[in-house]
């Protein structure tokens, strides 16, 4: 069974940078396409940048496209989202999640999900 922890979240001021950890347990195929999602209250959980396992294409939302890097390593099972230039609008929940069949910005085809970890832009 696949397990996924997030890590470094925190407040940050607008501006400012973060970096994000997703440490995976459990078997991930390199078919896999390993995403960051977010979610801001009262607002529906969006794609935010994911990765395929194998080959390494990232893919961005448009919103924070050339601000957000994603990022991973096979050898270590772990999935980095590096934050730059950040902005209010990015505060949320960020979740990381794996599709064992490949690519999707679709949070309904992710197969398991981490539980999330804070992160709080201010102004």
């Amino acid at each position: 069974q696949v397990q996924l922890v997030e890590s470094g979240g925190g407040l940050v001021q607008v501006g400012g940078s973060l970096t994000l950890s997703c440490a995976a347990s459990g078997r991930i195929y390199s078919s896999a396409f390993m995403t960051w999602f977010r979610q801001a209250p009262g607002k529906e959980r969006e794609f935010v940048a994911g990765i395929r396992k194998g080959v390494g294409n990232t893919y961005y939302a448009d919103s924070v496209k050339g601000r957000f890097t994603i990022s991973r390593s096979n050898a270590e099972n772990t999935m980095t989202l590096q934050m730059n230039s950040l902005k209010p609008e990015d505060t949320g929940d960020y979740y990381c999640a794996v599709n064992r069949q490949g690519y999707s910005r679709e949070a309904r085809d992710m197969d398991h999900w981490g539980k999330g970890t804070l992160v709080t832009v201010s102004s």
